[in-house]
């Protein structure tokens, strides 16, 4: 191992620690119980709280309104002026929305007796502070364990939230098997089945559609290089990860908060909405497959531009056999990048089924609302990208030379 790597890896496992060491600090204000029934769910009301959502929920509306808007797209491929400007603004939607979500948590606590030393406006000010700095200290953190440590810092800290929720899920289902609740047949059926679907997201994440191109020769400095043929790979899930599956779910409780912060959470149509809204109910399937799906379409098509790639090839001299430059490029290129982003697409909403799946056949676990479809392609997801920068720091001389 390389000096670089293990220090990089050390820096990702002290940032990893303080992040869970976060996560241990309650909301100040609250008088937790030394013993009780809801101790489990009270220590989760920490000053991470809110985690990563603010800033992904921010971040997916920012680069939504860049799809629509050629001007903020322009913006961000101007440079890296562009991006600090689009940074900040995604900063500042980011307060909002933790500012909103915090404050109707720390309200929401209040109406608990006895859970909060002094339930009244000071407290409300305080524990709003408290999760709204926690979002950007989570978010300053996933930042620096990107740059300085290995994979990407934001999807590190999701999975870490999901993997140590794991040991914990095992007992309370080997527990409930012991006392002969659930059947171990049902127990090994969910295993073989995480088995089969991390395998299949394995080979779905490295799935490509292979796009020859050739390039004419060219002088380069004082050397001609020949014509070569090369291959434009497009990821069968250009989406990616983060966006699609971890805030789709909560784009449409978002406007259901609103609506509870201004009716009252008691408001005839804001309770049905709510019950309806429930993992398992038709109403719920439905409107996640419409989010996930319609997000994994927009998001590749703001990852994944026909046109720019178009004009790039054209620039270097590339072209698609038997495509002419240009606008013909452009359009194949669409073709291609919406097939395969369908394909892609339905595989993403698939996969943050299989909960709500679970539940409407009554074949579900304890475990069904943290580890799901959406958990294990942020972790499977978040393990290849470690495993590829290894390889790459591993193979890299100081300096960035290849070895």
């Amino acid at each position: 191992m390389s000096r670089e790597l293990a220090r990089r890896i050390a820096f990702t496992i002290g940032a990893l620690l303080l992040f869970r060491l976060g996560a241990q600090i309650p909301i100040p204000g609250l008088d937790l119980p030394d013993v009780s029934p809801t101790r489990d769910l009270v220590s989760r009301l920490s000053i991470f709280a809110l985690g990563l959502i603010p800033y992904l929920t921010a971040a997916i509306f920012v680069r939504l309104l860049a799809v629509v808007w050629r001007g903020l797209n322009s913006l961000e491929r101007s440079g890296e002026g562009g991006r600090r400007k689009i940074a900040r603004a995604t900063l500042g939607l980011t307060l909002a929305l933790a500012a909103f979500q915090a404050h109707g948590i720390a309200s929401a606590l209040t109406s608990i007796p006895g859970l909060v030393k002094n339930p009244d406006g000071w407290f409300v000010t305080t524990a709003t502070a408290s999760m709204v700095g926690g979002v950007f200290v989570l978010v300053w953190l996933g930042e620096q364990m990107t740059r300085y440590g290995i994979g990407n810092g934001l999807a590190l800290i999701l999975s870490a939230g999901f993997i140590v929720a794991i040991p914990e899920n095992i007992a309370g289902v080997a527990d409930l098997v012991r006392r002969g609740v659930i059947s171990g047949n049902l127990v090994l059926g969910h295993v073989v089945f995480w088995i089969v679907s991390v395998v299949v997201i394995v080979l779905v994440e490295g799935a490509r559609r292979n796009i020859r191109v050739q390039f004419a020769a060219c002088s380069v400095g004082t050397r001609q290089l020949p014509e070569r043929d090369a291959m434009l790979p497009i990821k069968l899930n250009s989406a990616g990860f983060l966006i699609p599956v971890t805030v789709a779910p909560r784009i449409f409780y978002l406007p259901l908060a609103f609506a509870g912060f201004i009716l009252g959470g008691d408001h005839p149509l804001v309770a049905a909405a709510y019950r309806n809204l429930q993992l398992g109910q038709p109403a719920h399937v439905i409107l996640v497959s419409i989010a996930v799906f319609v997000l994994a379409l927009v998001y590749t098509a703001y990852v994944v531009d026909p046109e720019h790639t178009a004009r790039s090839l054209a620039d270097r001299g590339g072209t698609v056999p038997g495509v002419a430059p240009g606008e013909a490029t452009a359009d194949y290129l669409d073709r291609v990048v919406s097939l395969t982003t369908v394909v892609g697409a339905v595989y993403l909403t698939a996969l943050q089924l299989i909960p709500e799946v679970f539940e409407l056949y009554g074949i579900g676990l304890p475990y069904s609302m943290v580890v799901n479809g959406g958990a294990a392609l942020v972790v499977v997801c978040t393990a290849l990208d470690i495993k590829a920068q290894v390889r790459d720091v591993s193979l890299t001389k100081p300096g960035g030379v290849r070895r």
